[in-house]
């Protein structure tokens, strides 16, 4: 089986040099990958799944290579994570430096200077001029749950309100945050208590209602069901991420925080996701103006080493007793490196502006899909975090059956094409922000063609 497709644009920000084309010379999986899985089967708890059971030895710009010689177009960045691109040379080069002086110490014991500039990046680039600080830790789950510790600390109360749709990591705490069971959350409780929910401003399944409506809807529950009395934290993904990159309706943030800023409960943007340029601004909140007092960050800070951050304003953050926040490998220096060296690039390399690009390409394309596919029930999303969501036409509905043939034949083809939403029925783009207009375009044709064939 051999297929070429090509890009004309080069590689961009270097990594390893592959050809920027669509390559397959086996079925895929092909045979090395497949006997891989025999292993992984073998070895690896079945918990944990693979979306594509293709094994990679090389990656960089928008394409991945697998161990069967396939090359396959890169539509999800690792879930948004190598947006700099993968083994991008800034980061291998900072990483190496590190590795060679030292691999970890543990800052809370004697700390380091990569902290420290991370730290101040992250204070100095997060929405908002107040005074900042930051804490880091390892992954967005571990973030998350240390936002909650905080805000809990600094207000003395314990209620926390996540939303409809909401995604937030997969430890206890994060668990009970996140609304959507399978596969998250099935069979692995009781969950951490006071964790409330409210309803999410959806624009494709809300008709008319505006986003301040939405807001009074969802503020009207909070207070009625909870109390700002009790309620420590809000905690809201800008753009809803595993939900189905649903984006709310004008205005419902902004009366969201404005809210909480009226009555003493802290706002908890979770960024983990959205952060970084992915959504063509360094961060999702800038859209509608959006001041978190904590922001929390992950997945893109550091070129794909495991790094996650809380920031916030520093009354909040230096609430907590000395000792009180920390971890052994939280702020690991390797992965500092990497994300001072990720985050540099994302100011310097013109890849928030890279993402509005990609924004346009996505859209042209699959706007042009939906106006001859009536399954097509809605695109939406911003930069280079697009998605679109199929239904039945006749009806509305969610058509999760429809959306996994989709996917299927996508990989079949070459291209990594990853689902969410809560019902199953979303199909979302996440393409690095280092791939070409040509690999994005041929990527998506593979997606009308999975269409049209499904």
């Amino acid at each position: 089986m051999t297929l070429t497709t090509e890009a004309t644009e080069p590689l961009q920000l270097g990594g390893p040099q592959l050809a920027q084309r669509r390559n397959l010379v086996t079925e895929i999986p092909g045979p090395r990958s497949r006997a891989l899985t025999a292993r992984k089967t073998a070895a690896v708890a079945r918990g944990v799944g693979v979306t594509l059971p293709i094994y990679v030895q090389a990656a960089g710009g928008g394409v991945v290579l697998d161990i069967d010689g396939n090359t396959l177009i890169d539509l999800g960045s690792g879930i948004a994570v190598t947006g700099v691109g993968n083994a991008a040379p800034a980061v291998v080069a900072a990483v190496t430096h590190q590795v060679a002086q030292f691999t970890h110490t543990c800052f809370t014991i004697t700390g380091y200077e990569g902290y420290v500039e991370v730290a101040e990046l992250l204070n100095s680039l997060t929405p908002g001029s107040h005074e900042k600080r930051s804490a880091l830790f390892n992954s967005g789950a571990e973030a998350v749950e240390n936002a909650v510790k905080i805000a809990r600390y600094f207000t003395g109360k314990q209620a926390v309100v996540a939303f409809d749709h909401a995604y937030h990591g997969r430890t206890n705490l994060t668990m009970a945050l996140t609304a959507k069971s399978m596969p998250y959350k099935s069979g692995f409780g009781p969950f951490a208590g006071e964790v409330y929910r409210a309803p999410m401003s959806y624009p494709f399944r809300d008709g008319d209602l505006a986003g301040p409506e939405a807001a009074r809807r969802a503020i009207s529950q909070i207070e009625k069901q909870i109390g700002a009395a009790n309620l420590a934290a809000v905690i809201i993904e800008p753009i809803l991420g595993e939900g189905g990159f649903i984006v709310p309706a004008p205005g419902f943030l902004p009366a969201i925080a404005a809210w909480c800023l009226a009555n003493g409960v802290v706002f908890i943007a979770d960024e983990v996701q959205t952060g970084f340029a992915r959504t063509g601004a360094l961060f999702a909140s800038e859209h509608e103006g959006l001041v978190p007092d904590l922001i929390v960050t992950a997945k893109g800070i550091a070129g794909g080493l495991p790094l996650s951050a809380v920031t916030g304003r520093a009354e909040i953050m230096d609430a907590a007793h000395v000792g009180g926040l920390g971890g052994t490998y939280g702020g690991n220096p390797i992965a500092c490196a990497a994300a001072v060296a990720s985050i540099r690039s994302y100011q310097d390399d013109g890849l928030i502006e890279r993402a509005r690009q990609i924004e346009t390409v996505l859209r042209d394309e699959l706007q042009a899909i939906a106006r001859v596919d009536r399954r097509v029930g809605d695109v939406r999303g911003r930069g280079a975090m697009v998605a679109i969501e199929l239904v039945d036409p006749e009806t509305n509905e969610p058509d999760a059956a429809l959306t996994s043939r989709v996917a299927q034949a996508a990989h079949a083809d070459g291209v990594i094409l990853l689902t969410c939403g809560t019902y199953g029925n979303v199909i979302r783009f996440l393409p690095p922000l280092t791939i070409s207009d040509g690999l994005l375009r041929d990527g998506i044709s593979v997606v009308r063609k999975a269409l049209a064939t499904s």
